[in-house]
């Protein structure tokens, strides 16, 4: 059964850290793009990063957003892949998913190109 697992969300204060993780099941995690996106309250969801079938890394964000701040990473062995977030900032509080993109295509900011996708994990950065 395809399914994806996020987890590692929770209360962090600004500055903090948090690595979330995604495990994936019914497919390996090295033959599907696949990226995080977060929902902040009464806003749309958005692309954060994305790992390619190659490896590639993509970060979404801006010099004001999560660019420098956010590392994806995979590990193949254990179907997994993380989400490294550094310096957390009351901005970054939202819903964070992980999702597989559709076919074997790759990276994409757009979370309709986008088929399965996990319950998600509350992040919150509050003193």
């Amino acid at each position: 059964q395809l399914q994806l697992v996020e987890s590692g969300g929770g209360l962090v204060q600004p500055g903090g850290s948090l690595r979330l993780s995604c495990v994936v099941s019914g497919f390996s995690v090295g033959s599907y793009a696949i990226g995080w996106f977060r929902q902040a309250p009464g806003k749309e969801r958005e692309g954060v990063s994305c790992i390619s079938i190659s490896g590639t890394k993509t970060d979404y964000g801006d010099s004001d957003s999560t660019k420098g701040r956010f590392t994806i990473t995979r590990d193949n062995a254990e179907n997994t892949v993380y989400l490294q977030m550094d310096s957390l900032k009351p901005e970054d509080t939202g819903v964070y998913s992980c999702a597989r993109r559709r076919a074997h295509y790759g990276c994409s900011s757009n979370s309709r190109l986008y088929a399965d996708w996990g319950q998600g994990t509350q992040v919150t950065v509050s003193s």
